[in-house]
């Protein structure tokens, strides 16, 4: 008998996985045809839900957070979380539509909470935050901070400020550094604050805090 070569060998190979996925499929035909009809199903629900259901509740919620914003925006925190008569405020609006009237509506009512004295409640809003805009997003982080030093737990507070900070990366992470030196000072931490201090005079030159921050630096060198 003749020996195969390597390409008849493979082409033999070939062929007899070709008859295999065949039969295959000739065994299982009803069964791959169910499998992509539920697969196209499913996409077509997806698509229905999204369609007419997800985008105008979508709609419907930002139409309805629009008066709670605005009251939020003239500082009337107390409207703003709780609406009137005529007006849903950021609370109803966060209970009826959740995640679908936006992330922004935890911010609101996050930094609402906090201008009100409700610390708890201000963090709580706060960690659900979760929008893409890194200063926004910072300004959630500090606004925690913010409610931890409230309630007097100030190594929480630090380390929410040291977030913000690293989030933003820009002028704005100079206030956040501030709090944050100021707070590393408040728990005996000198040469923590000193760090931040420094920071802002090196890496922010420009921010507003910079402006009297060697007067901090000096302090803490003066009192070593």
């Amino acid at each position: 008998m003749a020996k195969q070569t390597k390409d008849e060998l493979s082409q033999q190979n070939l062929a007899g996985a070709a008859s295999k996925t065949e039969d295959f499929f000739a065994k299982n035909k009803k069964l791959i045809y169910g499998v992509f009809i539920a697969v196209l199903a499913i996409a077509a629900i997806v698509m229905a839900y999204s369609r007419f259901y997800l985008q105008p509740k979508k709609a419907e919620a930002a139409a309805q957070l629009y008066p709670a914003e605005n009251a939020f925006m003239q500082g009337n925190y107390e409207l703003a979380l709780k609406g009137d008569d005529n007006n849903m405020g950021l609370e109803d609006v966060i209970s009826q539509y959740g995640k679908k009237a936006g992330a922004a509506v935890y911010l609101y009512a996050g930094l609402s909470e906090l201008n009100l004295g409700n610390n708890e409640n201000a963090i709580n809003y706060l960690k659900k935050y979760n929008g893409k805009d890194k200063i926004l997003l910072a300004r959630a982080q500090s606004g925690i901070g913010d409610a931890y030093v409230n309630l007097e737990d100030y190594k929480n507070g630090l380390s929410w400020f040291e977030k913000a900070a690293a989030t933003s990366d820009n002028l704005f992470s100079a206030g956040y550094l501030l709090k944050a030196a100021a707070v590393a000072e408040q728990l005996g931490d000198t040469a923590k604050a000193l760090g931040f201090y420094k920071t802002i005079k090196d890496k922010y030159p420009a921010a507003p805090e910079a402006m009297d921050i060697d007067k901090y630096i000096s302090r803490i060198e003066f009192t070593k």
